[in-house]
């Protein structure tokens, strides 16, 4: 776990694993590193009791702002074989170089099983993680034999350099792999096989901003858990506890997110439910009932008004149950389903304590509802475990049902419970929750633009 303060932290990716050991942390501030000898920072590594941790290089470098991105493909011919038994399943790594002349892995191709002869998958990478935008900077690629337990067996390598490989639009470029050992040892040796670049094509990269400027709207959902298992609100228990002193968990959360991504939606008018409640006055169970008891009109007015209706809900409705996710899912993704052409793009907010009740329907939601302009926040609260949630943040193993994936990550889920802050500031907690909860939108929302071949709008004259 590494902390930059204040800017920007890269922590925390071992607690949403049980399976990862903790290996230790550091809390360095931006400044240190931008301001050490030659932007290298070394920190020594603590957190476990007893024990020395290591320590943590930390280099910075000033990136360019560059936004084409590069599609490859390679493809090699009579690698070395590594393996005693069959062939090798030979890998590329590539290595960016940096300003003081180290080397930085910026990509990995996969492994093609059992073959001297491999031709791998066309890969995508922004020109900056290549090599910065400086077209002459060295780019050096490992061949390896991919091994099990990770002791991966080296064929050889070569370099190259941007506009080295930009040569390939027009022809192919054969590269030999040499292993300097080998080249030692051996008089008469040649190489130890030869990388062919295939294809080489380059194209520009639009940003989260570049729509956000062309005009593309947010579209801001909040969906609010209100099963009988977050307690008696008039209770100090409960996770909904209305006490005259702190926000709740629920409120904090909502207030936390939806005060950044408001600034995004022009109107300010968000439709707000909740689920799992019999509603008055037949004391009904609904898993989408508006926050405002406006069945025509579901909208409120800023997030304060999601605030107060919500507020309202809790003093009106019984807790009750299941949790139900797939409704309130589905009703948002008709509303995506009317505009599709990239002006319009859809977050819902979904703030609950337990298990998923209709986890089929949920999957089968979230499929489909992957090929529409829309991104599923869900914030956990409480003390549950919340592996349904996990299987649902398709980060690692995409969302599937009924033998149909998702084409798109399009849910994101982060535990309240790790933004909690020991020292009881609320505006920190909520600031480090709403930065996490919100990190993958632009890129969800970029991943749907690019797989329609939506190109943002010219942004509009700047207002004087």
């Amino acid at each position: 776990m590494v902390q930059l303060k204040p800017a920007l932290s890269l922590s925390a990716a071992w607690r949403r694993d049980p399976q990862k050991d903790f290996l230790g942390q550091a809390f360095v501030a931006l400044g240190e590193v931008i301001g050490s000898r030659r932007g290298r920072l070394e920190k020594a590594l603590t957190g476990v009791p007893g024990k020395k941790c290591g320590t943590i290089m930390v280099l910075a470098e000033e990136l360019s702002n560059c936004r084409d991105v590069v599609t490859m493909q390679l493809c090699a011919n009579k690698l070395d074989k590594k393996d005693f038994f069959g062939k090798s399943d030979p890998f590329l790594v590539f290595y960016r170089s940096n300003e003081d002349g180290t080397f930085t892995i910026c990509h990995k191709t996969e492994v093609v099983k059992n073959t001297l002869n491999p031709v791998w998958q066309p890969f995508t990478i922004p020109v900056r993680a290549l090599c910065n935008g400086d077209y002459d900077r060295t780019v050096k690629i490992d061949v390896y034999d991919w091994d099990r337990d990770g002791s991966h067996d080296f064929i050889g390598e070569f370099a190259t350099s941007y506009r080295e490989l930009s040569r390939a639009q027009s022809q192919f470029t054969v590269y030999e792999v040499l292993n300097p050992r080998k080249k030692c040892k051996k008089k008469k040796y040649v190489n130890s096989g030869t990388v062919t670049l295939l294809s080489f094509s380059v194209e520009s990269e639009f940003t989260f901003v570049d729509y956000i400027r062309g005009g593309t709207q947010l579209n801001f959902t909040v969906a609010i858990d209100f099963t009988a298992s977050n307690g008696i609100p008039s209770q100090p228990t409960s996770l909904h506890y209305m006490s005259p002193y702190q926000l709740s968990a629920y409120a904090m959360a909502l207030k936390a997110v939806g005060e950044i991504i408001q600034d995004y939606d022009s109107d300010k008018l968000f439709p707000a439910y909740g689920f799992g409640a019999k509603v008055p006055p037949d004391g009904r169970i609904s898993h989408q009932f508006p926050l405002n008891n406006n069945l025509e009109d579901p909208n409120c007015t800023g997030i304060e008004g999601v605030l107060e209706a919500y507020f309202q809900s809790l003093r009106t409705v019984q807790l009750y149950g299941p949790t139900n996710f797939a409704p309130v899912i589905n009703q948002v993704a008709r509303s995506a389903a009317q505009v599709t052409d990239g002006s319009q793009y859809h977050v819902l907010l979904i703030i609950t304590d337990g298990v998923i009740s209709d986890m089929l329907q949920t999957k089968e939601a979230i499929v489909s509802a992957s090929a529409l302009p829309m991104s599923i926040i869900i914030v956990g609260v409480g003390p549950a475990e919340f592996e349904a949630m996990e299987e649902l943040d398709g980060d690692d193993v995409r969302v599937s049902s009924r033998g149909r994936s998702a084409e798109r990550d399009i849910v994101q889920f982060v535990p309240f419970r790790d933004y909690v802050d020991r020292a009881g500031s609320q505006v920190l907690s909520m600031a480090r929750l709403a930065r996490d909860v919100l990190a993958e939108v632009p890129e969800q929302l970029l991943s749907y633009m690019r797989a329609h071949d939506l190109e943002p709008r010219p942004a509009g004259p700047a207002a004087r």
